[in-house]
């Protein structure tokens, strides 16, 4: 079994950052991502708040430029999928392309979206299809867009999206709102919103990009179509954090509990990013959470030496 100081669980800002940073120590460091270097950041047409780019810079770009700086500093990197881990002395990280052990870990294994799972979604990501109204509603500035789903997510979304958009439509299957009560009355009392009752997504229509919507009336079963130009889908989300159950304390959604040094319920283990709980899900706060999680482990590492 090849034996690490650091091995990092996930490629997103958090765990590119980490790397960069215990690579830059000195630590011997593996990095293990199963698709693609960056995470859910690539698919970011235009990433426009992460500091140092005033002209925006397309999120496929930027992790490219994260990956080329962290592996400059020797990082090694694999790409497997992560099946299991094993506790003890040290850690045992179990995976598609072998076995690898290390003193500590730093899961960055992130989250992935809960998709409405209808045609065009897949065929228009990022051309009209968005999963992140922070990222790129700017794109939308004066269009008229739809928002899906009726939480605390959707809505925030919902008022985010007015600032740059025409109107905001807001299709939900239920008949209220699951928001919070605070988040209700901003959305009633914004005049961009338009709430959509009783309703769901049948399609997301489009060649190149979104034109519209196929909705269905759960109710009545009256078909309808809405022209929009963008959709964006904030039905949940779902932390990877399935094959760390086992090994480290999870809330009640399934994200890894840690304190503000990124400290899991587990002595070297630390989490960062999307996957642990209160995440601001932003590329600028998990770059900082990577950040903390790697000096925490350099710390661990020298007071167990």
């Amino acid at each position: 079994m090849n034996r690490y100081e650091v091995i990092i669980i996930g490629s997103g800002p958090g765990g590119l950052a980490a790397g960069l940073y215990t690579s830059r120590a000195g630590l011997k460091t593996l990095l293990v991502e199963r698709g693609m270097f960056g995470g859910q950041m690539v698919n970011a047409r235009l990433v426009e708040n992460y500091p140092g780019f005033p002209q925006g810079i397309s999120g496929s770009e930027l992790a490219s430029l994260m990956h080329q700086q962290v592996t400059k500093y020797g990082l090694e990197t694999v790409t497997a999928e992560v099946t299991g881990l094993k506790s003890g002395h040290t850690y045992g990280v179990l995976t598609t392309d072998g076995n690898f052990e290390a003193e500590a870990l730093i899961i960055a294994a992130g989250s992935e979206y809960n998709k409405l799972g209808v045609a065009g979604e897949e065929k228009l990501l990022g051309h009209g299809v968005s999963y992140c109204a922070t990222c790129d509603g700017f794109l939308f500035r004066d269009l008229n867009v739809a928002v899906v789903g009726g939480g605390d997510t959707a809505i925030t979304d919902a008022l985010e999206l007015s600032q740059h958009a025409g109107n905001v439509y807001v299709v939900h299957r239920r008949d209220q709102l699951r928001a919070g009560q605070i988040l209700q009355q901003q959305a009633f009392a914004q005049p961009k919103l338009k709430f959509i009752w009783n309703t769901v997504v049948e399609e997301i229509t489009g060649e190149r990009m979104v034109n519209g919507l196929g909705l269905r009336n759960v109710k009545t079963g009256e078909l309808s179509t809405l022209p929009v130009s963008g959709v964006f889908v904030a039905v949940g989300l779902k932390p990877n954090s399935q094959c760390f159950a086992n090994i480290v304390s999870l809330d009640e959604s399934g994200h890894i509990i840690t304190d503000d040094l990124m400290a899991t319920s587990v002595p070297g283990i630390f989490a960062v990013g999307d996957i642990r709980k209160n995440s601001a899900r932003q590329i600028a706060s998990a770059v900082g959470d990577g950040t903390t999680a790697a000096i925490s482990a350099f710390r661990y590492l020298r007071e167990r030496s």
